[in-house]
């Protein structure tokens, strides 16, 4: 297929929009248009957040069990997904850190609430 076929008048403006439209995700136009997000498909995300849902499970069950007097154990980190990078930077404040980079209490009625 030659794109100079819709100048040439052999091709119809209807055809062209199809083709874009239907581009695989890793295609170079997609790419450029979305960045690395058109590289992630549905299945990348899910499995992702699958991953994010049980560190924090695992991390809940942890302090749960933990000793009251020992050390509790850091909150997971999520799964780096694209896109995410630029908009963490955004949201920075002056000293650099964001402002949901403060850990959250999670209080025992929470945690009874989230298992029950």
């Amino acid at each position: 297929m030659d794109l100079l076929d819709w100048h040439r008048g052999e091709l119809s403006s209807r055809r062209v929009l199809a083709l874009i439209k239907h581009l695989p995700r890793d295609s170079a136009l997609q790419r450029e248009l979305h960045g690395e997000v058109a590289e992630w498909s549905i299945t990348d995300h899910l499995l992702a957040a699958t991953v994010d849902h049980l560190a924090v499970a695992n991390w809940m069950f942890q302090c749960v069990n933990a000793s009251e007097d020992g050390d509790q154990p850091d909150p997971p980190q999520p799964v780096p997904r694209p896109g995410s990078q630029d908009e963490d930077e955004e949201t920075e404040g002056p000293d650099g850190r964001s402002p949901e980079a403060e850990t959250p209490e999670v209080s025992p009625g929470q945690l009874a609430r989230f298992f029950g």
